[in-house]
């Protein structure tokens, strides 16, 4: 089996002295700066109708740091500095490309903290990794070795509102290869009184893990609220626990997601899931709680990089594909399927679990896909008038105070 080679990025968890932490604090400020700058500028030319491009924004950070106003741009790495008006870049292009909004400026509370190095902003050698402007190597925890004789290409350093540090290193990755080739198929709907439900009859749980520490961050959340408004030591550090709990939730769901997805992948050469408007879900004030915490759009993630990764087969059914009220053994489509069914007997004498025939119906549908290479859209709106999407979200609702 050929090896393929893959960029990939190796996060890891590490811990600066307090000079590494001021300095990358700075850089930090400074990357946030030249980047709200840049795209001011670049926006008032936009209302003159002119277009500026990433070579004139990078003159004017240099006339920028002429200025003695933003003299203090010089005192950190203008390696990420650099990079950061290259981002800025490949935003407008999302833009004009209709792939993504006008970009918008960073702020200081909110904004992800990270700095981007290349090549030149950072040294790595015995397994030791030098920052630009820094005298000593960061102390990092290498949970897991570099593939052997990489070469890191970008070094991205970030904090997280919890007030951890991490370091993701993108390289070459040698080691991934193309699994053996599998006759195995599964059809995949996601849920929240389960998280999957497979064609096979499987059915994996939901863990819910906002809910297990709802209580505690609850009493965290109530605590932040009493504390005056401001920049003041105590708010920060009600600020910051609220967080910590936020870092645990979200760790524990990334955790379940990775091991969930590679499994599926190992074991399947054809997955077929459904194409879910996960951003209009949540829009939903007592359902977008439920199906953040389910994380549907992470779990479709995973499996899209790495079905690409080791040659398995992704298959994405339309949105409108009425998979619960279709029978997966003789293809009548149902009139009308109560919400508070979750088993149900077609007319031709088949029982079915709700969730599980609409598994069946997905991978039957993906089948088609790949045999005709073209969208499957049996019936855009059920008989009733309602879409199929939206009924099974209000089906999700039921009960919705015990998720």
């Amino acid at each position: 089996m050929a090896k393929t080679q893959v960029k990939r990025a190796f996060k890891y968890r590490f811990y600066p002295t307090d000079a590494q932490a001021a300095e990358l604090s700075r850089t930090f400020g400074c990357v946030r700066k030249v980047y709200n700058m840049a795209l001011a500028a670049r926006t008032e030319a936009w209302a003159r109708q002119e277009r500026v491009n990433y070579n004139a924004t990078s003159a004017m950070l240099t006339a920028w740091k002429k200025t003695e106003e933003l003299a203090y741009l010089n005192e950190v790495s203008s390696v990420p500095l650099q990079q950061t008006l290259r981002h800025l870049q490949g935003a407008f292009t999302n833009f004009f490309g209709r792939r993504a909004k006008y970009p918008h400026f960073k702020s200081r509370k909110r904004s992800r903290k990270s700095a981007e190095y290349t090549t030149s902003g950072f040294r790595f050698r015995d397994g030791k990794l030098t920052l630009a402007k820094m005298a000593e190597p960061l102390d990092i925890m290498w949970s897991r070795p570099l593939p052997e004789g990489a070469s890191p290409s970008t070094v991205t350093v970030s904090q997280d509102a919890a007030g951890r540090w991490f370091i993701s290193v993108l390289c070459e990755d040698p080691a991934v290869i193309p699994l053996p080739a599998t006759d195995a198929e599964i059809g995949i709907d996601a849920g929240l009184d389960h998280l999957v439900s497979l064609s096979t009859g499987e059915k994996i749980a939901n863990p819910r893990h906002e809910r297990k520490d709802r209580a505690r961050l609850a009493r965290a959340q109530r605590e932040l609220s009493r504390k005056a408004k401001g920049d003041g030591t105590n708010r920060a550090k009600a600020r910051r626990k609220v967080a910590k709990i936020h870092a645990r939730i979200a760790d524990r769901r990334r955790d379940r997601l990775h091991k969930l997805t590679t499994r599926l992948v190992r074991e399947n050469q054809t997955l077929v899931i459904e194409d879910l408007t996960v951003r209009n879900m949540v829009k939903n004030r007592s359902l977008a709680r439920a199906v953040s915490d389910a994380a549907w759009r992470e779990l479709r993630g995973m499996l899209e990089y790495k079905c690409a990764w080791y040659g398995r087969n992704l298959v994405v059914v339309d949105r409108w594909f009425p998979s619960s009220k279709l029978c997966s053994a003789c293809g009548a489509l149902q009139d009308r399927m109560p919400l508070n069914v979750r088993s149900w007997t077609c007319d031709c004498g088949a029982t079915h679990d709700r969730d599980v025939n609409a598994a069946k119906n997905l991978l039957a549908a993906g089948r088609a896909v790949s045999a005709c290479g073209t969208g499957v859209r049996p019936q855009r709106r059920t008989p009733g008038g309602q879409s199929a999407t939206k009924q099974e979200i209000h089906g999700a609702t039921r009960g919705i105070s015990r998720l």
